[in-house]
């Protein structure tokens, strides 16, 4: 072999893993999916669910309860302001409201990743400016992602701790590389990412409260305030992303303003008579019975229930496990005999809910039946370490005929107690070895849950067990809620069609301890360690499916909740003023697509008017 043919052989030789990595450099693609691809592609002009050519202008009015003393709405100091995080600033990507998980350029104009998921790049919008004019870097987004993980919330130190990287790769492309394992999340979960203005925060503390007007990226910026009564948005005539397609047909209001009010009785009130334009109801009675007014009578404004098909996750009466008494599942699941869902939705929800079964209620990751081949695939190396029910039996809550006569119910209960070693003496539950007796306080924060917790309380005192019932303030609500300091709380766990990191938030063992998390409940399992693992691990939406019903299993079955209700619509009520698109979002009511239609509102005013006189 001469020296002519070595040295082309080794050019070959150094060329070729040039050409295999330019052939597996991803592409710049405009959006991406969990799983599968999106559903709209690269020329897509706007959603489906919204009017293009929507009018802009007019007025909302919306309410907010309590009080707020800060425009940071990432940190846990503080109550912030409504509106702030969803109107001001703004994310790398956003989701439709038409797709599972799918996620399309905001900030970014395209994003790019390799199939491994190991690392995820965004190049931004040359466009892209803050609302004082300056434009959105790279380091903007740099200094987002570590002001979130070391001052913000423990909730984004928990979602973005997979992150270990972030790098500017370029003039306007940014690099953030991942460890700790397969993660098919966390590309769109930094697509999530707010974007905060590196600039606007430079001498200042991050942690802190401010009332300082925020500068943002978004379509609205802070007009006015009154502190902790009043904040007003309006809608930035110079945005420069009003034109991108994940834009278009949104945010058409001029100015949205949001009025605190003291508690939910009294808003209902101020919008009945005309204080505000648009409200979500949450309360059963209220929505059946609440709205009956003049202004109503005369269809001034009316009330609706919009079908979705969101998932609908867990509502109930949430255990605090870190507490001796509520260790034992046994004993959780007795107190669940004491809870007459049916009674309650008959004579106080106009028999407006469902019960709830399942932390994925609502849809099809939710567990139902005896666990397929492929769950058992997956739980069997677990047997003996999680309940035996998991294996042998449907889940479903305790239930009774409706009727408030719940004996047999609370014998089943008494049975489970004694197993668990607490008798009743004097007509007091009693530990038998310690002889302390089983009393606990169920906190809330709005009254209106008072007529429900009640009967639950009398229903447990037949069981000689002594619950007391507390309504704080928003404020000590939320501080005892971030240390932990509660017995029992009636707790909701949202869930979307692509469960994955927020589970660990929800029950990982990391989070139990963390100060401000939302691992209410306390658990520390490493087998539900495992099983989250899986969840954010799925390769496909058919494994994404199997694993969530294998976890909601043993979350059902241990007995950390005793569940409640849930409902497949949205219940609003609004003043006769809006136009709407013909399409509503299958999981999303779309109120951003919501427009001020003159001719309603004019008619509208001139009634009002005619009312009065």
């Amino acid at each position: 072999m001469g020296p002519t043919y070595k040295v082309m052989i080794g050019l070959i030789a150094l060329a070729l893993p040039c050409q295999l990595a330019a052939q597996e450099m991803p592409k710049p693609v405009h959006g991406i999916a969990m799983h599968g691809s999106p559903k709209y592609g690269p020329d897509f002009k706007h959603f489906d669910y919204v009017n293009p050519t929507a009018a802009k202008g007019g007025a909302v009015r919306l309410s907010a309860i309590g009080t707020f003393d800060t425009f940071n709405p990432y940190t846990i100091k503080g109550i912030p302001a409504a509106g702030i995080g969803d109107f001001v600033y703004e994310t790398l990507m956003v989701g439709s409201q038409d797709e599972a998980f799918t996620e399309y350029g905001k900030l970014a104009e395209s994003v790019e990743m390799p199939k491994d998921r190991s690392w995820v790049a965004f190049t931004l919008r040359k466009e892209a400016r803050w609302q004082d004019g300056k434009p959105v870097t790279v380091e903007d987004v740099i200094f987002s992602l570590n002001a979130l993980k070391t001052k913000g919330q423990p909730f984004y130190r928990f979602y973005y701790r997979g992150v270990t990287k972030a790098e500017k790769a370029g003039e306007r492309r940014v690099k953030f590389t991942f460890g700790g394992g397969k993660n098919r999340e966390l590309p769109l979960i930094v697509g999530q990412l707010p974007i905060l203005p590196k600039h606007a925060w430079a001498g200042k503390d991050f942690s802190k409260t401010t009332l300082d007007k925020p500068i943002g990226s978004g379509p609205y910026k802070v007009k006015s305030f009154e502190a902790g009564r009043s904040i007003t948005l309006e809608r930035d005539k110079n945005y420069w992303g009003a034109k991108l397609p994940v834009e278009i047909g949104q945010h058409n209001f001029d100015e949205i303003r949001f009025d605190y009010y003291r508690d939910s009785t009294v808003a209902l009130e101020a919008f009945k008579s005309g204080e505000y334009d648009f409200r979500q109801e949450n309360t059963s009675k209220i929505w059946a019975t609440g709205y009956d007014s003049p202004a109503f009578k005369k269809g001034l404004y009316k009330k609706q229930t919009v079908r979705h098909e969101n998932p609908t996750g867990m509502q109930g009466f949430v255990f605090n496990t870190r507490k001796d008494f509520f260790k034992n599942p046994v004993l959780r699941k007795a107190l669940a005999y004491a809870f007459d869902f049916e009674w309650t939705n008959k004579n106080l929800f106009y028999g407006q809910y469902s019960r709830t079964t399942s932390f994925f209620s609502n849809s099809e990751l939710a567990s139902r039946g005896l666990p397929s081949a492929e769950e058992l695939k997956i739980l069997s190396p677990f047997k003996g370490k999680i309940p035996p029910e998991v294996f042998t039996q449907t889940y479903l809550p305790p239930g009774t005929d409706g009727t408030g006569r719940i004996r047999k119910n609370l014998r089943q209960a008494k049975k489970l107690l004694q197993q668990t070693g607490w008798q009743i003496k004097n007509k007091l539950l009693v530990n038998a070895k310690t002889g302390k007796q089983l009393k606990f306080e169920v906190l809330l924060i709005s009254p209106a849950f008072e007529r429900i917790v009640l009967p639950f309380v009398r229903n447990l005192k037949r069981l000689g067990i002594i619950a007391s019932v507390r309504t704080v303030d928003t404020a000590q609500y939320r501080k005892r809620l971030d240390t932990y300091d509660f017995d029992m709380i009636v707790g909701s766990f949202g869930q979307s069609l692509s469960p994955g990191n927020e589970q660990m938030s929800f029950w990982g063992s990391a989070a139990a301890d963390r100060t401000g998390g939302r691992n209410w409940i306390g658990i520390k399992d490493p087998v539900i360690d495992k099983l989250i693992d899986l969840v954010i691990q799925a390769p496909d939406r058919e494994a994404l499916i199997t694993r969530t019903r294998a976890l909601d299993r043993v979350l059902l079955w241990n007995h950390f909740i005793i569940p409640q209700w849930h409902i497949q619509s949205f219940r609003v009520a609004f003043w006769d003023k809006f136009g709407r698109p013909a399409k509503t979002p299958k999981y999303g009511l779309g109120f951003d697509s919501w427009w001020v239609d003159t001719g309603k509102a004019k008619a509208l005013a001139s009634k009002l008017t005619s009312t009065k006189k």
